[in-house]
């Protein structure tokens, strides 16, 4: 997943206690051994090296049942009607996320950008994807090629999108009887007139075709000025031009601007819906789109708005640090979110929330979005996922008491898994006992998930701990929190092997990287650099700009430490190492040797071709874990 979401175990004190240095300390080359430090000294090493952050609450939606969930939505999209699917597939988006299911996360957003019944949820939703598929580039370049997949990773039509809708037919042109109504009228604007078709112009709209041809004392006038309402001579013929020809060609774009103001003024819809369309298709880049977006909303012009919606969000996640852009997305009132998104607003701050949350999940702008995901949710169960991710962000934020308020209403609404963020909050109180019983009151009440007892064993101890936690395992064999936990307990009581061996159990079938990370510290801890090496490569592999110990320290620079420990290998000792290492089936330290050897100048065509093979046997072997 991209998201970090903070940890509430490990207190300001204690990272700032934790320093590689102090374990890891190159002089020349050499390593400070650990064991020559003081006994103490070395202890303390040890256990802040091997601690374990408690696991983290989730803004994620996790309901009870998630056959039950999943067969009510697929049950929903046979008999609802076209303008639901998209919101249905979103809220199925929801729950396989809360699984960790990306692929088929993918899957349920494509499915929604394909029945999208309006054009600004197919905007929403392609963005999504486009954003979904980030770094991905090369593939997506690759497939922008194929015809089939090329609507799916560009950018939309979206004035083909949103066709006139207006009446065309003249309008009804009252004469007054017994006076001659001249065929031209003279519009003057300052010094200059402008000669136009009465007729014409008169066809434009109805407060023209009142004033020229009505009971007005314009309509006696072959000469009206219009000095006062803010249209240039310039603007004034391009508006004549387009009464004769329909057309606004080669206006500039500060010029339709003016002529689009003046449209909206005097009800010329066609006029306005042509400046809507040509300033539609200037919009090109981020700076186009915050001039432009003002007009559109306070000129009411859809079309225009959209395009500028497009431009952000297929700018995300760069535009986000944009503050102008930031203001447009919270600043705009109901109406004009009406006209920028249509009805697609949840959809829109969905996305918009989960954006700002990869960010970071304790910003200002992931709080006020979130906000206003609440406020458009249309649901009962759009509204308790929306209050459980506030109510997450609140918590991150230590903003207790707001955050309780938001996951009661959750809990209330339906979503049980918000009691675990009660309960890190009571407990956080000095509720130590409130906080067992709330969790212990859920197990008893629904059938049990691996993730309650996970939970409940944070407020225990001892063997009542360790029951919960295999309770959890064997539950969910796909936490890792349960398997950390036993393994940095054992390896306190300098009971290594077993230690490893905990730990071993969940990395041969999930390659989570925070498993890694511990048994990375066991190896540093154990002075066993060349394991070290091994894990602190396969995590590069994963995620190369991962970062360890709370995020302070970049596995990069670790790497650099500990290889200075380490013998250099050859090409060939790269290669038999890597055969030695697949033989034996030994995933990880093949990861780990393909990743030394991409650095050098190895035929990498082949080696991504293994690291291919082997993620996706780690893979497969997730699958079935999950499935037994």
């Amino acid at each position: 997943m991209k998201t970090f979401f903070p940890s509430e175990s490990c207190k300001e004190t204690q990272l700032n206690a934790l320093n590689p240095q102090s374990w890891l300390q190159v002089e020349r080359g050499k390593l400070s051994k650990i064991s020559s430090q003081p006994s103490s000294s070395s202890s303390s090493s040890i256990e802040s090296l091997i601690k374990v952050p408690e696991p983290p609450i989730l803004p994620f939606f996790k309901p009870v049942d998630y056959v039950e969930v999943l067969a009510q939505i697929h049950e929903e999209l046979e008999s609802c009607s076209p303008q639901e699917r998209s919101n249905l597939y979103l809220l199925q988006y929801q729950v396989f996320r809360g699984l960790g299911e990306i692929k088929l996360m993918r899957r349920s957003l494509r499915a929604a950008w394909q029945k999208a019944s309006s054009a600004h949820e197919k905007l929403v939703f392609g963005a999504w994807l486009k954003y979904e598929k980030q770094g991905e580039d090369l593939i997506a370049d690759l497939l922008g090629t194929c015809g089939k997949c090329a609507q799916e990773f560009g950018p939309i039509d979206v004035a083909s999108q949103l066709p006139l809708d207006i009446n065309v037919d003249s309008h009804e042109r009252l004469f007054i009887n017994g006076n001659q109504i001249s065929r031209h009228v003279s519009f003057r604007i300052g010094d200059e007139k402008i000669v136009c078709d009465r007729k014409k112009i008169s066809c434009l709209s109805a407060p023209f075709n009142a004033m020229l041809n009505g009971c007005f004392t314009e309509s006696l006038c072959e000469e009206i000025d219009l000095s006062e309402n803010n249209i240039s001579p310039s603007g004034m013929r391009a508006v004549n031009e387009f009464s004769i020809s329909s057309s606004l060609n080669e206006v500039p774009t500060n010029l339709l601007l003016e002529i689009l103001v003046f449209a909206n003024k005097f009800c010329c819809e066609r006029l306005k819906d042509a400046c809507d369309r040509k300033l539609a298709s200037q919009v090109s880049t981020r700076e186009d789109a915050v001039e432009l977006m003002e007009y559109a909303l306070e000129e009411n012009t859809p079309i225009l708005a959209a395009s500028c919606l497009q431009v952000f969000l297929r700018d995300l996640p760069d535009c986000l640090n944009d503050d102008r852009v930031v203001e447009i997305f919270l600043q705009a009132n109901r109406q004009q979110r009406s006209i920028m998104v249509g009805s697609a607003s949840f959809s829109l701050y969905s996305l918009l929330s989960e954006v700002a949350m990869h960010l970071d999940p304790r910003s200002d702008k992931a709080a006020c979005f979130l906000e206003q995901l609440i406020e458009y949710a249309e649901t009962d169960r759009q509204r308790l996922i929306a209050l459980h991710q506030l109510g997450c962000v609140r918590f991150w934020r230590k903003e207790y008491e707001e955050a309780k308020h938001l996951f009661e209403a959750a809990l209330n609404a339906g979503h049980v898994y918000s009691v675990a963020a009660l309960a890190r909050i009571g407990y956080s109180k000095g509720h130590k006992l409130w906080a067992y019983e709330k969790l212990s009151s859920v197990i008893s009440t629904v059938a049990p998930l691996g993730w309650m007892h996970q939970e409940r064993s944070l407020y225990c101890e001892g063997e009542k701990c360790w029951e919960d936690l295999e309770k959890a395992t064997e539950l969910d064999p796909t936490l890792t929190y349960p398997y950390m936990y036993r393994a940095a307990s054992l390896m306190r009581s300098q009971n290594t092997q077993d230690a490893l061996a905990e730990i071993n159990r969940i990395l041969r079938f999930k390659l989570a990287l925070e498993c890694l990370e511990l048994r990375f510290c066991f190896y540093l801890a154990l002075e066993i650099y060349q394991s070290a090496l091994c894990d602190v490569q396969a995590i590069l592999t994963l995620s190369p700009d991962y970062r360890m110990f709370e995020g302070r320290v970049a596995a990069s620079q670790l790497r650099t430490l500990v290889r200075e420990h380490v013998d250099n290998w050859t090409a060939a000792d790269c290669w038999l190492q890597l055969y030695d290492r697949w033989s034996s089936v030994d995933d990880i330290g093949s990861l780990s040797v393909i990743y030394q050897m991409l650095e050098s100048d190895a035929a990498k065509g082949v080696l991504y071709f293994r690291q291919s093979l082997l993620l996706l046997r780690y893979l497969v072997l997730y699958i079935f874990t999950v499935l037994l």
